[in-house]
């Protein structure tokens, strides 16, 4: 197989150099390409990697973690639960704008376009980073989740004082990559309308993040879109 150089931001692609030319991803390569002869495959492909070129490895300060990019025409952009602008709010981002606003007091935005966050140091990382057209978890197992964990892994290793925020149970377990005792950990049930009133409302993260930047002499997170 050809040597893979990937389309990353550059720290991110000198961090995870090893990964790129492992077995798992050169496969990993191959399934999209041969997805992409029969299907639509989200997110575009320029925009497959664009947690990573909007949150470089040294700017990250916080770590939002999601499961599987939206499956709907247009939704997708790169980013976990952030949709571009003029397309439909999801449910899950309703409800993350809702408890934004109980806990800050910011008016709930007209679009749901989270980019501003990723530029201020939120990396917001699904665990798998495409998916086929109208099919929720289509490329689950097939080399994203190794990959993903292994940017977890450098973050937890290589950086101090990082904020990791788990929504859900999928987004919970991956705290065993996380080294607790250099990095924070907020945790709660997933936003989606199927779990939020089990704790997802009022769990206040947003605030707890700024609290938690702000011990550390780190500045804030501007959660206003």
């Amino acid at each position: 197989m050809t040597k893979v150089d990937p389309l990353i931001e550059s720290s991110w692609k000198m961090v995870l150099a090893d990964e790129f030319n492992k077995e798992y991803f050169l496969e990993l390569k191959s399934f999209l390409l041969e997805e992409k002869k029969t299907y639509r495959v989200f997110p575009p492909g320029k925009l497959i990697f664009n947690a990573f070129d909007h949150t470089p490895f040294d700017r990250v300060k916080v770590v939002l973690l999601g499961q599987d990019p939206y499956h709907g025409a247009e939704q997708a952009h790169g980013l976990c639960f952030s949709v571009p602008e003029g397309v439909p709010k999801p449910p899950s981002l309703v409800n993350i704008l809702k408890e934004l606003k109980s806990d800050l007091g910011y008016d709930e935005p007209l679009h749901g376009n989270l980019t501003k966050w990723a530029d201020q140091g939120v990396l917001l990382l699904n665990a798998t980073l495409t998916v086929r057209e109208n099919q929720a978890g289509s490329h689950q197992n097939h080399g994203w989740e190794t990959f993903t964990d292994a940017a977890i892994k450098q973050l937890s290793e290589r950086r101090e004082g990082l904020i990791f925020i788990l929504w859900g149970n999928y987004a919970i377990a991956k705290k065993a990559l996380i080294d607790t005792s250099r990095h924070a950990i907020l945790s709660s049930v997933h936003p989606s309308p199927l779990s939020a009133h089990r704790g997802f409302f009022g769990c206040r993260h947003f605030s707890q993040v700024n609290n938690l930047l702000r011990q550390h002499g780190v500045e804030e997170i501007d959660w206003r879109l």
